[in-house]
Order: C-alpha cells, then sequence, then structure tokens
C-alpha cells in the first residue's frame, strides 16, 4: 500500500504485473456521498424556514382534535423525491412533541434543533431523484405563533375549537412541513373531532362519518399548494353549500358564536360566488375545483387568503359578514398569491399590490367608484407618512405586510397600465397568472413577463414604481 498525496493507491498483481489501482476508483458504487440537505431555503428574510435536499409532492395530514384538552394527536405522511443524495433532511416542525418518525415504513432517528427544525435520519442515504415517504406521529397542543413584526399566525384558538392561519411562516404549528411558498404540493386532510363539532379544510370535501360519538371527514386539495395558505378549522359553524353561476363548488361556513341572522350568512354565500364570477372574467378561468370561505371571531388575526376557501376573522371588521371590497382581495388573491406564489418574501407586493387592485376593479365595476380615483386617494398621501418609505419590491421583512406592498403595489400596477395601454394590460391580467399556473415567479420574472408582452422597455417605470423609496412624482 501506497500513500500519496493524502489518496491511498492500492498495488494489485495481476496476470499482467503490478496494478495501481486508487481506493476512490475501487469502492462500490453505492457508496456515494450523501450529504445533509439544508436547514433553511435561503430566503433572506426568513432564512431557517423551508428546507433543501428534496421537494414534496403530498402532504397526508390527519389530526384529532379533543376540546378537553385543546390539543390534536397527529400522524402526517410526507410524499418527496430528494433533490440530492441525502443522507439527512430537515422538516419544520414547532412545539408538538413528536413519538415516532419512519421513513418508508421503517424506523428513522430523529433531534429537535433551533425553533422548528425535525433534522430526520433514516436507516441508510435516500439517492438523487429517489421517491420516499415521512410518517411522523405527534401531538400536544399546538403553539400560536407570535411575531412583534409580522404578527399572529399558524394555530390560532377560537371559543369553540380552533383555524390554522399560515401566513407567513405557521403551518409549522400544526404539521411537520417544508415551510416555504416555493415547495407546492397537494394535500389531503382526515379531520376528526367530537360529534357537533365541524371539521372544515381547503379543497373538496370527500366525505364525512359519525360514529362512536366522533365525526370524521375527508378533504382533498388536489392543486398544488403552498404551506402558508393551508387551512383546517374545527368549531361550531353553519355550512352552506351550492354552486355559482357558471358551476363552481361553492361552500361557505360561519361561527354560530357570532350570532349571524340565516339572510346574512346567505348573502355571504352569494357575495363570494358572485365576486369569483367577476374575477374569472378578468383574470381568467378559477383556478381552482371549489370556492367559498369563513367567517369565525378568534384572536388578533387578520383575513387570510386560504387557497380555494379564504377565512375572515370579524373581530376588527364592521359588520356582520366581509365586505365586498375584503372579499374581492381575498379571492383575488386564488390568482395572484396562491395560484401563482412568490419565488422569495420580498417578492410579496406581486400577491397584495394585484390583489388591492382587484378592489378597486370590483369598486369601479359595482361601486361607481373608478379605479383613478382610488389611485388618486392614495397618492394623495402625504409625502412624508410612512407609506412612502422602503422599497415595494424589497419592503424588509417587518413590513411585508405595511401598506408599502399593498397600497404603493397597487399604484405600480395602475401606473404600468397606463404605461402598455388598456388592451395590453387587459392580456396582462389573464396571462400572467396562467404563465406561471400553480408556480412561483419573482418582481424580476413579471418584469420581463410585461415587457415581452407589451414591447415596451419597463426599465424606467420599474425603478420608479417598484425599486425606488420616496413618494414618485406624476
Amino acid at each position: 500500500m501506497i500513500r500519496t498525496s493524502g489518496a491511498m493507491i492500492v498495488l494489485s498483481v495481476g496476470a499482467g504485473g503490478l496494478v495501481l489501482v486508487s481506493a476512490a476508483s475501487a469502492a462500490p458504487a453505492d457508496a456515494a456521498r450523501f450529504t445533509p440537505g439544508a436547514p433553511g431555503v435561503g430566503d433572506p428574510y426568513f432564512p431557517d424556514m423551508g428546507n433543501g435536499g428534496y421537494d414534496v409532492s403530498h402532504y397526508d395530514i390527519a389530526l384529532r382534535y379533543d376540546p378537553k384538552t385543546k390539543g390534536l394527536a397527529a400522524v402526517t405522511t410526507v410524499t418527496a423525491r430528494a433533490t440530492q443524495n441525502l443522507s439527512r433532511f430537515d422538516l419544520d416542525l414547532v412545539g408538538l412533541k413528536v413519538s415516532s418518525v419512519k421513513v418508508d415504513g421503517h424506523k428513522a432517528e430523529y433531534k429537535r434543533t433551533g425553533r422548528q427544525e425535525l433534522v430526520i435520519t433514516p436507516r441508510r442515504g435516500i439517492h438523487k431523484n429517489g421517491r420516499f415517504t415521512v410518517t411522523v406521529a405527534y401531538g400536544g397542543v399546538p403553539q400560536t405563533s407570535d411575531d412583534p413584526e409580522l404578527g399572529t399566525s399558524g394555530w390560532v384558538p377560537t371559543r369553540d375549537g380552533g383555524v390554522m392561519a399560515n401566513q407567513p411562516i405557521g403551518a409549522a404549528t400544526v404539521f411537520p412541513v417544508n415551510d416555504h411558498p416555493t415547495d407546492k404540493a397537494t394535500y389531503s386532510y382526515t379531520l376528526s373531532a367530537p360529534k357537533g363539532i365541524t371539521t372544515l379544510a381547503n379543497g373538496d370535501l370527500k366525505g364525512r362519518v359519525t360514529k362512536s360519538g366522533w365525526t370524521v371527514s375527508r378533504w382533498e386539495m388536489r392543486e398544488p399548494m403552498a404551506s402558508e395558505v393551508s387551512m383546517v378549522a374545527f368549531g361550531d359553524f353553519d355550512v352552506l353549500t351550492g354552486r355559482t353561476g357558471k358551476g363552481i363548488p361553492n361552500l361557505t361556513a360561519t361561527q354560530r358564536a357570532l350570532g349571524l341572522k340565516p339572510e346574512d350568512a346567505k348573502q355571504f354565500f352569494t357575495m363570494t360566488g358572485g365576486i369569483v364570477e367577476f374575477e374569472a372574467s378578468l383574470f381568467g378561468r378559477y383556478p381552482f375545483s371549489s370556492t367559498g370561505g369563513i367567517v369565525f371571531k378568534a384572536g388578533e388575526i387578520d383575513p387570510l387568503e386560504t387557497q380555494g376557501r379564504p377565512i375572515y376573522n370579524m373581530t376588527d371588521e364592521a359588520g356582520p359578514i366581509p365586505s365586498r371590497g375584503l372579499i374581492a382581495h381575498e379571492q383575488g388573491h386564488q390568482w395572484f398569491g396562491d395560484l401563482v406564489s412568490p419565488k422569495r418574501w420580498a417578492d410579496i407586493w406581486l400577491n397584495e399590490g394585484f390583489a388591492t387592485y382587484a378592489e378597486w376593479l370590483y369598486a369601479e365595476r359595482f361601486e361607481d367608484e373608478p379605479v383613478q380615483d382610488s389611485f388618486d386617494e392614495a397618492y394623495g398621501t402625504p409625502a412624508d407618512d410612512d407609506l412612502w418609505e422602503g422599497k415595494v419590491a424589497d419592503p424588509g421583512r417587518g413590513q411585508i405586510f405595511d401598506d408599502l406592498v399593498y397600497d404603493r403595489g397597487a399604484m405600480a400596477i395602475h401606473m404600468l397600465r397606463k404605461s402598455i395601454g388598456e388592451r395590453t394590460f387587459y392580456r396582462l391580467l389573464k396571462e400572467w397568472p396562467a404563465s406561471h399556473r400553480y408556480g412561483n415567479a419573482s418582481t424580476r420574472d413579471f418584469i420581463r413577463f410585461a415587457e415581452k408582452l407589451s414591447g415596451e422597455d419597463l426599465k424606467r417605470w420599474a425603478a420608479t414604481w417598484l425599486y425606488s423609496e420616496g413618494k414618485p412624482a406624476l
């Protein structure tokens, strides 16, 4: 044996004489290098959220809610594909106690590190492009994520149950997840609760049975979904089902504790269907298999565009049901934010700017308020107001839910409309979400798309309305 330059060389005697064979080349093919997946996707705003080394295709989430303890007993199975040779990988999970982890049916080692990392080491490495399943059994009372800059997200208790409101990083309070918008997946839910408690989720209801005092419902979201817009709810709800004018299944639920009149619940159902149909006429075919909404009262959480079925917390909302403008905003997100999600959280103006503009378009069509008037009102904000601080296309972690991305985002869209003309702009409203259907896109992607569609050089528009601080001159 000769050691040279740190590499081991083996001398082998054969029929042809002495042969040099390096240990590396002699190693069996399966001794391939397996390395850990990254503990985060590297998003500058949330570097530890999400994980590297794999891509999730499906979550199967089984939750059993006990109103006596306010706790969950749960099993989640994650189906994924390795994007590298994996020696180990992480899932995001906050708080809840893990009792077992299996990879492809075999027990796997696991440990908890940091705030939310569940580090899993399978019995053997997983080859790149190999498909695998991870089954995690866990339970406990889920935590609410309270961020001093971003507010409340994740599991939010209500007087009769709880609601999952995950934007931006709350999903990990309820299930093990690759918690970043770039890893979309399909979902199925099996939700169990004592008889009398309604169970709700994204997607389509596939069945409900009651046995031995427990009701179990099964839901499926067949279109790819980002974890931040996944949703479940347990509580005492009145549920209405039917179809929109164009035949889209519509399910709305209103919490009985709100004391709504039947006509209020019916109005919410009807408004939701009508607004979805109006927006489909502008933005293209409705992208999911069903629509609807859930109205309830809980802590300090904002309404949220949970995929296919937005949630509306009425704590701070005037009136017994959400306003038409609010419904137009959250349903507008079904195209802008849900169908097409941001590549990075810095791109969130593509969600909120377009959803705010959807409100303006609705007000113009049905409330006799021209879009230009909405623009003028927002633009009339004094130049020294906080609204004009920061950059729309890079607002900073603590500003992703500020007026900066909502109102200035909508103003940027209106100025784009003026730049490219009416006909091209209305083409953009349909072709942009269609071009990135069920995927992700960045601000740069949007600018390139708009330039290609319009044939215009939009660098000046982008520099003025997206990448500059301060109030732009008109």
